[in-house]
């Protein structure tokens, strides 16, 4: 799917040979038009771990906030979540991740990498279902259920593109 980043003019340049360091770490989105779920990983590149959802505009504010977090958290690339459908094509949902992942780009400098998200929303739906949080969750939490299927959405997204990576790297 490729690695866009910031580009001459905004144009997304994609390299799909260029090796990830072992030591920088990685931010995953789970792109919403209301809200951003956020996942990173851990120091080691091994687990996805949940760092809540972000409303989705202004997206200055977004982007602000998400090049804090890539400061304070050594992160140095994020993935993107690509809603492809069933068979792998591109919608509008498609064309807008990858609008807002060339802005991502734009704005903070790093390098975003778009990643086939089928079915995350589905697995973190399912994943707060058996843990036992519905709609009570707000009450505890103060956060709404969909900005915690958000997050665990980003946390699906990660862990599957950490699985992806230490599958190639594996002798």
């Amino acid at each position: 799917m490729g690695i866009i980043r910031r580009g001459a003019r905004g144009q997304a340049r994609r390299d799909r040979t260029r090796r990830v360091s072992p030591r920088s770490r990685t931010c995953a989105l789970d792109w919403g038009e209301a809200r951003v779920g956020v996942a990173v990983d851990d120091e080691l590149g091994a687990l996805a771990h949940p760092r809540g959802a972000l409303p989705a505009k202004p997206e200055p504010a977004l982007f602000a906030e998400l090049a804090k977090l890539a400061r304070e958290s050594s992160v140095r690339r994020f993935v993107v979540g690509l809603p492809l459908d069933m068979k792998g094509g591109e919608g509008d949902a498609a064309k807008k991740a990858r609008a807002f992942a060339q802005r991502l780009a734009d704005a903070t400098g790093l390098d975003v990498e778009l990643w086939d998200e089928r079915l995350t929303t589905t697995a973190a739906r399912r994943a707060l279902s058996e843990a036992g949080l519905r709609e009570r969750t707000k009450k505890r939490s103060g956060r709404s259920i969909r900005a915690h299927v958000d997050e665990a959405a980003a946390v699906a997204l990660l862990q599957s593109w950490l699985d992806a990576h230490a599958a190639r790297e594996a002798p």
